[in-house]
């Protein structure tokens, strides 16, 4: 089930939002109906699975992987994914990092630059999981100031 991985959010019909799923729960969102796994955690930690490009090719759907260091998001990451979501549009979108953090900043900040959300609306999914540190405080601001 995917309520059972961490900090799984079910955002909308094509989009859902969580931490790292085991290799089963990769099979769940493929059982799903998901199309695309972007993830923007780092391979080399602790909760990273060994070979989870080749867990999600093997359930049938397409790997994207865009690097996001916690202590380090830039625009350009956020820009990278904007492009990946645009590019998918249609699809549906299964987005995850280590603790659904820096994907429900991301996909906050892409509802508000790409599909013209107000910023209070936007946020309010990434209240549920938590209260944005001063580092990603300060990318927030820049990204919405530029």
């Amino acid at each position: 089930m995917l309520s059972e991985i961490k900090s799984f959010v079910q955002l909308d019909e094509r989009l859902a939002t969580a931490g790292q799923p085991t290799e089963l729960q990769i099979a769940d969102i493929a059982a799903t109906g998901y199309d695309i796994v972007i993830n923007l955690a780092l391979h080399d930690q602790d909760y990273s699975l060994a070979d989870e490009a080749g867990a999600v090719q093997a359930a049938g759907m397409t790997y994207i992987h865009i690097p996001v260091q916690w202590e380090h998001p830039t625009p350009a990451d956020l820009e990278r994914f904007c492009a990946a979501m645009d590019a998918h549009s249609e699809a549906r979108v299964f987005v995850h990092c280590a603790a659904n953090m820096r994907v429900s900043v991301f996909v906050a900040l892409y509802r508000i630059l790409r599909l013209g959300w107000e910023r209070e609306r936007a946020f309010a999914d990434v209240a549920r999981i938590w209260e944005p540190n001063a580092t990603w405080a300060a990318l927030i601001e820049k990204v919405l100031a530029s």
